[in-house]
């Protein structure tokens, strides 16, 4: 029997999933308009649900500068409260509607991304044909933004870079290898440490993971290292390494094919072996969906039986 003391018990709701949609929105377009694209309603609709949602919590999310909005503490401490509603409530409507299950959202450095994961997220898609993974690839620094804005469920990086926000576990170990032309001179001989230090090398951009790594790699062996080019691109690297005299320091994950069919030929050096780890990225107030966790599990990579508490 239900009562008004079970009513005072159990007071009224007033959160809404739509208002905490365009709050999500929101923080990650920093304005109602762009809340409004991303959610498809008008910029009218959004900035009403925003100024409802805090009505209904009692307190602004937003700092209000200029025409943007930034997320305040009390917005920065609802966000994973709110995208971890969002992904439940996701969950349980494709449930019930029988529409395909919300899209995993992958984030992964370029080596990663483009030599790694795409015969991973082949072989899930084949074993899980209604659990689709949209992967997004950037540089280690861009996936770390974006697993800290909560754009993604989990990030694959290459670089030492940490964020407060994150959890990062070693997933992989990658090593370093420098490559040149086969017609290169110092190809078929063991280079010196002073004819590496006097060589032209193109190196990926600031900001990658690979970067990160060949910069301390090369300059803690050299005495100097001059870089001709910074590339975006590993497969443009590649290209103008196997077409001039310019060496480049890459993950054997890329070079291996490049290897193998003779465009390239590995350098050898009497330079320490220069290792690295891979590692998996996400946010310490993330929900784990159980996809996310079997995508995890099926890459190989270590987890978390919880989300770690602050």
């Amino acid at each position: 029997m239900t009562g008004k003391t079970d009513q005072q018990l159990s007071p009224r709701l007033r959160l809404n999933l739509r208002h905490l949609e365009v709050f999500v929105a929101t923080a990650r377009g920093g304005s109602t308009r762009a809340a409004a694209d991303r959610v498809a309603r008008s910029q009218s609709a959004a900035s009403s649900a925003l100024a409802d949602l805090e009505t209904s919590v009692g307190a602004l999310l937003f700092d209000r500068i200029g025409r943007r909005l930034v997320l305040n503490e009390n917005g920065r401490a609802l966000l994973p409260k709110a995208q971890a509603l969002l992904d439940q409530a996701g969950e349980v409507q494709a449930l019930f509607s029988g529409e395909h299950a919300a899209p995993l959202r992958v984030a992964a450095s370029f080596t990663i991304g483009e030599y790694l994961l795409p015969e991973r997220v082949s072989q899930w898609t084949a074993l899980h044909p209604q659990s689709q993974v949209h992967l997004h690839i950037a540089n280690t620094r861009d996936v770390i933004e974006a697993v800290a804005g909560f754009e993604v469920d989990v990030g694959f990086i290459e670089g030492p870079q940490t964020h407060p926000d994150l959890v990062v576990r070693a997933w992989r170990e990658d090593e370093l290898v420098i490559v040149a032309a086969p017609g290169h001179a110092l190809a078929n001989r063991i280079a010196t440490h002073r004819q590496l230090s006097q060589a032209t090398w193109v190196l990926r951009e600031l900001g990658s993971g690979t970067r990160q790594v060949t910069d301390a790699w090369l300059i803690q062996n050299l005495e100097q290292v001059h870089v001709g080019f910074e590339l975006g691109s590993t497969e443009a690297i590649k290209r103008v390494v196997a077409s001039g005299t310019a060496l480049a320091c890459l993950s054997r994950y890329t070079v291996a094919q490049a290897l193998e069919d003779g465009h390239l030929v590995e350098l050898r050096t009497r330079l320490p072996a220069g290792m690295r780890r891979l590692a998996t990225v996400m946010h310490r107030d993330k929900l784990l969906g159980r996809a996310t966790a079997d995508f995890l599990r099926h890459c190989g990579a270590t987890v978390p039986r919880m989300p770690a508490a602050r």
